[in-house]
């Protein structure tokens, strides 16, 4: 069955992180997404071999050099006939390439002009090196994080690149595509990731101003302060996680840990969390976590091992749904989320740069196209 996005080109200018992340979910759901490779030798690329690169499933890939009159006259064929242009350049690189979004609605006036940045398009810090933990450290989202008295720990790339950057770019992508598709002129989405984690961090702004939120780490009840929504150590050196805010999970908390609740002081005031926690901890400490998995199971306490990479891919939760499939010989995330009619596929493997150039040039009607260096 045809994806839902089946009907949609999109140009992905090579890149790493969150924009070509977004470019992997749209293609997951059917768009025909064309990346366009540099060709070998002629710039940084990761250093992973591109089957490892599960950004780059399902995508089609073409080498051009952009930096020659014909690898950007190709480029500029291919867009001109496309519905999106992903890019995720500092500001004003694509424009040094002759592939700014005045030049591209030029051939394309109903393009979507899509541009993946941390700090945004303008303002001071706009042409600033950064990645993922400097986003986070100018939205306050990272010094809300990790322990009272250790430094903020990098929280991987998750919150800025692929949260507050790519996923904000694909709705961004979709908004605009819906105006276009409605008779709107194309448009620029200006994607940037400072912008995004500060929308994920709305809920923690207002109880700031509210009063409900100390600006201390670990302090508040969902960063580790309060003794109910934590993460603890079993008897093995193992962890296991507890969010059981309100109070019907509270309770069940208590009940399932062997605790006399009348015997616990009031857990409303913030000043009885750390002797609160300190009880959990040393109950917690006396199993393994299979004995603890075993024992709360059914207890609606809001309990969850804390698995690893390796062991999370065979968690049976994560087998019933089919959460991870392969492609390649390789376990791969299955596309999210599910459609109950179109859902997104696990199509092709990650191609190798040019692997697709003929057969792109083709199905686009760039039958006379070329990619050699002028």
């Amino acid at each position: 069955m045809p994806g839902p996005l089946s009907d949609i080109k999109i140009v992905e200018l090579a890149g790493q992180g969150p924009a070509p992340f977004a470019g992997s979910i749209l293609a997951d759901f059917g768009a025909d997404v064309v990346l366009i490779d540099r060709p070998p030798g002629t710039g940084w690329t990761l250093d992973i071999p591109r089957k490892y690169d599960f950004y780059m499933r399902n995508k089609r890939s073409v080498a051009l050099d952009l930096k020659t009159e014909t690898g950007l006259e190709t480029a500029k064929s291919l867009i001109a006939s496309a519905d999106v242009l992903i890019e995720g350049y500092r500001p004003g690189v694509a424009e040094r390439l002759g592939l700014g979004p005045d030049i591209c609605h030029a051939l394309n006036p109903q393009l979507v002009y899509a541009r993946m940045t941390g700090w945004g398009q303008d303002g001071p810090m706009a042409q600033e090196a950064g990645h993922d933990i400097n986003y986070l450290a100018m939205t306050g989202a990272l010094y809300s994080m990790g322990a009272a008295d250790r430094r903020p720990p990098p929280p991987l790339n998750l919150v800025a690149d692929l949260g507050g950057g790519g996923m904000f770019l694909i709705v961004g992508v979709l908004t605009a595509l819906h105006a276009a598709r409605n008779g709107a002129p194309g448009q620029v989405v200006d994607c940037a990731m400072v912008d995004g984690v500060a929308q994920l961090m709305s809920a923690f702004h207002s109880f700031r101003q509210q009063g409900s939120w100390s600006a201390n780490r670990e302090d508040n009840i969902v960063d580790g302060g309060a003794p109910y929504y934590g993460t603890y150590e079993t008897s093995d050196g193992k962890y296991v996680s507890v969010g059981a805010m309100e109070p019907k999970f509270y309770d069940n908390l208590v009940a399932a840990l062997g605790l006399d609740a009348d015997s616990l002081p009031d857990r409303s005031d913030r000043a009885n969390w750390p002797a609160m926690r300190q009880t959990f901890a040393d109950v917690f400490a006396k199993r393994t976590r299979e004995d603890w998995v075993a024992h709360m199971t059914g207890k609606e306490a809001c309990f969850a091992p804390v698995l690893t990479i390796d062991e999370s891919r065979s968690h049976p939760q994560m087998a019933a749904r089919g959460t991870f499939g392969t492609l390649d010989g390789l376990h791969v995330p299955a596309p999210a989320p599910r459609l109950s009619r179109t859902p997104g596929q696990l199509r092709t493997a990650a191609p190798e740069p040019g692997e697709h150039t003929a057969e792109v040039f083709a199905d686009w009607g760039l039958a006379n196209a070329t990619t050699e260096r002028a």
